[in-house]
């Protein structure tokens, strides 16, 4: 299918929530609502309300992003205690070939030029770029900062194309054309980065999995009976909330302190699952798993053995079937679903120190 080329959109992309958000000169006081969520900061009832409102509509979670980033990057993480020094990052908004305004940003080293780049199917970013690589990544639609019901996949198809169009746009630029190009994926964006490449074969240098949603573990899926049901009603109501699912941070994080720092993800989607993004992510998944001999670009899959979110054993079955003569699998003894995110600091250390290894040999 080909896909039209995307238009530029002109408004400044925070200006104006920033504009309302510093016009209103928020008295701080304690946070009325959930006053003990965000363990050792004191948050404003403004800010707090903020946080608190619906987010099915873009312009509730760029609101609360804009209140809240700043506490956001101070958190005690590893991930986020970078310099900003040295880094040029820029942030915009663009219509797509849909007509849907997807958020996008970039981080690039600023004294020297990138070694390669990484084309983020979500990840981290600000690590590799003070390694010296540059990072391209976007909201997929109804995530983040993109228009879109929030957390509503209809086709992931149409997902995947919509990362397709703007990462060839940029890949194909004067800028890096000349660079290796990397699709970074974790979790649900190795389904996505998986995708991608068995839609252009040829395009890309290689890829970086962490614990890719090839197979949803067993534990996190309905029985069967259930499954045909909601599949049965996802087709009259596809936007419902009515997935079961346990708590999906419990289950993702090995580290109970990484675990209280997830609720600073304040825009992330935490409901269950609507309906038809239920129904398209175990087609994608059953889709993946049935093309695994296709994968022909170079490989890192890392993944933790005790993930009880996306299956490990699928990794292990894409490392043996993957077309591909230069592959690599990581398994971590103990570790959860989130390498980077939800493990003590050895292991995140440990995993990114084997990411950048493999960025090097490949670059």
């Amino acid at each position: 299918m080909a896909l039209k080329s995307a238009k530029l959109h002109k408004r400044p992309p925070f200006n104006g929530f920033r504009a309302q958000i510093r016009s209103r000169r928020i008295k701080e006081r304690p946070a009325m609502a959930k006053a003990g969520k965000f363990k050792g900061v004191t948050i404003s009832e403004e800010v707090q309300n903020l946080l608190d409102a619906n987010m099915d509509q873009v312009d509730a979670r760029r609101r609360a992003r804009e209140a809240f980033k700043d506490i956001q990057l101070s958190i005690d993480h590893w991930l986020f205690k970078v310099p900003q020094e040295g880094l040029k990052m820029k942030e915009s908004y663009e219509l797509n070939s849909r007509g849907l305004e997807v958020f996008l940003k970039s981080w690039l080293p600023e004294t020297c030029p990138p070694k390669a780049v990484v084309y983020f199917c979500h990840g981290i970013a600000r690590r590799l770029a003070t390694s010296g690589y540059g990072v391209i990544a976007m909201d997929y639609a109804g995530f983040g900062l993109s228009e879109g019901l929030h957390g509503y996949i209809p086709s992931f198809d149409r997902l995947v194309d919509d990362v397709v169009e703007h990462y060839s746009k940029v890949k194909e630029s004067t800028e890096f054309c000349t660079l290796p190009s990397f699709l970074f994926g974790q979790s649900m964006g190795g389904a996505v980065a998986l995708k991608m490449h068995l839609k252009q074969p040829n395009t890309w240098n290689g890829a970086i999995l962490v614990a890719p949603m090839c197979k949803i573990a067993e534990d996190m899926v309905p029985p069967w009976l259930m499954t045909q049901i909601l599949i049965g009603v996802a087709r009259f109501l596809p936007k419902q909330k009515l997935v079961p699912q346990k708590d999906f941070a419990e289950l993702a994080f090995s580290d109970p302190k990484k675990l209280d720092l997830a609720a600073y993800n304040v825009i992330a989607y935490k409901d269950k699952p609507r309906l038809r993004t239920a129904v398209e992510l175990l087609r994608t998944t059953q889709a993946i798993e049935n093309q695994l001999e296709k994968v022909s670009l170079p490989l890192l899959i890392l993944h933790g053995k005790a993930d009880r979110v996306t299956d490990p054993s699928v990794s292990k079955a894409l490392y043996e079937k993957a077309n591909s003569s230069d592959k690599k699998l990581n398994l971590y003894d103990d570790a959860y679903h989130s390498l980077l995110e939800g493990e003590p600091d050895e292991m995140i250390l440990r995993v990114f120190g084997d990411i950048i290894s493999w960025l090097q040999e490949h670059s």
